[in-house]
C-alpha cells in the first residue's frame, strides 16, 4: 500500500494491526534466532562457551549502538518530513544516515577489535573462558562496517510502506543465520567464532537485499547527493539518543552484572543471567516490534498536524504492550524448567536449580514493564527526546545499579529481584512523564 494512504487514511485500529503484526513477527523471528544462537552454542560447544557468549554479548550490542542511534534517529525526521511533503529533505537525511552508519561501523568495530582482550580481562574472565569471549567479540568487530546498517534498512522499508517486506527481511535473516550457524558448529564443528560469523553473514546478505530497491530507485526514499549540515546531524542525534543511551546504559549494567556474577557464582551464575537475558530477548523484541513499526505512522501524522490520529495509534500500542507483557509474566512463572532446559542438558544440575528460581522472580518484571516501554517509544516518536532519554537511562542503568546496592545483602537472589524492581520504578517514572506532558499530548488537530 502507498505509505501516504497507509499512514494518513487507514483507521487507527486497522493501521495498528497492519503495521504491528508484521513488525512483531519480524522481531519475533530475530528473537527466535537469538534463542537458537544460545541453544546451539550451549549444546554444541558447552557451558564455558555459553558463558563466554553472554560475557561478550554486551560489547556486541555496544558495537551496534551507534548505528542504531543513526538509524532510529534518522527515521523520525524522515517520517515527519514526508508528512510535511518535504521529499528532498527526507531523501537527503536518508542518504547521509546510511553513509554515517557505515563510517561509524568501521570506527567502532576497529576500537572493539583492539580492545577486546583488555575489556574481557577487566571483567575477571581468565583462560578458555576469556579466550572464547574475545574470539566471539572480534568477529563482530571485523564485520561491523558491513552488518550494522541492516537494522536501519528495516526502519527505512517501513517508512516506505513496505511493512511486509520488512517482516520477510527479518525472517530471512534469522533463518539464514541459523542455518549457517548450524552448519558451522554441527557439521564443520568449528568454534565459537563461527557462531558469530554465521550471524554476521546473515546480516550482510540481508542488508544487501534490502538496499537493492533503494539503489534502483523503486522506493519512496531515494539516494541522492548527500548534503551534510550541523542542524541535520543534531536532529538525527537528538532523536536517536534515547535508543543509544538505552543500548549503552543497558550494556554497562550487563557488564557490571556479569562482573558481580563472576565473583559471586562463577560461570554458572553468568549462564543463569544469560538465560534471563535470552528470555527477555524473546519478549522485548515483540514489544519493540509493535511500537517501532508504528513510528513512521506516528511521525507522518505528527508532521501533518493530525494529533488525534497520533493519540489513537499510541493507545493501541499501550494496550497491546500490556497484553503481551502480562502473558509473558504468566508463561515464564509457570514454565521455568522448560525455559532453562533449552540451554543445558543437565536436568538436575546446579545451573538448572538456580535458573528455575531466578526465572520465577524474573517473571514479575513484566507486570509493569509495558508502561515504560510504550511511553519511551511514544516520547521518541513525537520528538520528545529528553523525557524518552530520562526513561531510557533510568530503566537501563540508574535503577538497576541502585538496586544492586540496595539488594546486595540478598546475594544472587537480590540480583534476580533487580529486574522486577527496576521495572516497577520505571513504570512510576513513566506515569509521571505522561502526567507532566498531558497538555502537549492532548493538542487539537491543526486546521
Amino acid at each position: 500500500m502507498n505509505s501516504q494512504v497507509l499512514f494518513a487514511k487507514t483507521p487507527p485500529l486497522k493501521l495498528f494491526f497492519m503495521a504491528s503484526i508484521p513488525g512483531a513477527v519480524g522481531m519475533l523471528a530475530s528473537a527466535l534466532y537469538q534463542l537458537v544462537d544460545g541453544i546451539f552454542v550451549g549444546r554444541f560447544l558447552g557451558e564455558t562457551a555459553f558463558a563466554a557468549l553472554n560475557l561478550a554479548m554486551p560489547f556486541v550490542i555496544i558495537n551496534f549502538a551507534l548505528a542504531d542511534l543513526i538509524g532510529v534517529g534518522s527515521s523520525v525526521p524522515i517520517s515527519i518530513n514526508l508528512g510535511k511533503k518535504k521529499i528532498e529533505e527526507a531523501n537527503n537525511i536518508f542518504t547521509c544516515a546510511c553513509l554515517m552508519i557505515v563510517g561509524a561501523g568501521a570506527v567502532v568495530g576497529g576500537i572493539l577489535y583492539a580492545a577486546a582482550p583488555g575489556l574481557i580481562g577487566l571483567m575477571g574472565a581468565e583462560g578458555d573462558f576469556a579466550s572464547l569471549a574475545v574470539q566471539y567479540l572480534r568477529v563482530y568487530a571485523i564485520c561491523s562496517p558491513i552488518t550494522t546498517i541492516v537494522f536501519a534498512t528495516d526502519n527505512y522499508l517501513r517508512i516506505c510502506g513496505k511493512i511486509n517486506g520488512s517482516m520477510f527481511l527479518n525472517i530471512f535473516m534469522s533463518v539464514l543465520s541459523a542455518v549457517l550457524e548450524f552448519v558451522f558448529l554441527y557439521v564443520f564443528q568449528w568454534g565459537i567464532w563461527a557462531a558469530a560469523l554465521g550471524t554476521c553473514l546473515g546480516m550482510f546478505v540481508s542488508a544487501g537485499i534490502a538496499l537493492v530497491p533503494f539503489f534502483m530507485g523503486k522506493m519512496q526514499l531515494r539516494f541522492c547527493r548527500p548534503r551534510f549540515s550541523l542542524r541535520m546531524i543534531r536532529q538525527i542525534v537528538s532523536c536517536g539518543v534515547p535508543n543509544f543511551l538505552n543500548n549503552i546504559a543497558g550494556r554497562i549494567t550487563s557488564i557490571l552484572m556479569n562482573t558481580v556474577l563472576v565473583r559471586l557464582g562463577g560461570e554458572t551464575a553468568v549462564s543463569v543471567y544469560g538465560i534471563l537475558m535470552y528470555a527477555d530477548g524473546f519478549i522485548q523484541p515483540l514489544l519493540y516490534g509493535m511500537c517501532d513499526s508504528l513510528q513512521p505512522a506516528v511521525g507522518y501524522n505528527l508532521g501533518a498536524g493530525k494529533h488525534s490520529r497520533v493519540r489513537a495509534i499510541e493507545k493501541c500500542c499501550y494496550v497491546a504492550n500490556a497484553v503481551v507483557s502480562l502473558l509473558s509474566m504468566v508463561l515464564i512463572f509457570l514454565f521455568p524448567a522448560q525455559i532453562a532446559g533449552l540451554f543445558t542438558t543437565e536436568v538436575n544440575g546446579e545451573l538448572m536449580i538456580i535458573a528455575i528460581s531466578a526465572l520465577k522472580l524474573f517473571a514479575f518484571t513484566y507486570l509493569t514493564r509495558w508502561l515504560s516501554f510504550a511511553t519511551q517509544s511514544y516520547m521518541l516518536a513525537i520528538e520528545k527526546p529528553i523525557p524518552a532519554s530520562i526513561i531510557s537511562v533510568s530503566t537501563a542503568l540508574i535503577f538497576p545499579v541502585l538496586l544492586i546496592v540496595l539488594l546486595w545483602p540478598f546475594g544472587l537472589t537480590g540480583l534476580w529481584l533487580n529486574f522486577a524492581g527496576t521495572s516497577l520504578l520505571a513504570a512510576v517514572l513513566s506515569a509521571v512523564v505522561l502526567l507532566k506532558k498531558r497538555k502537549e499530548l492532548l493538542r487539537p488537530d491543526a486546521q
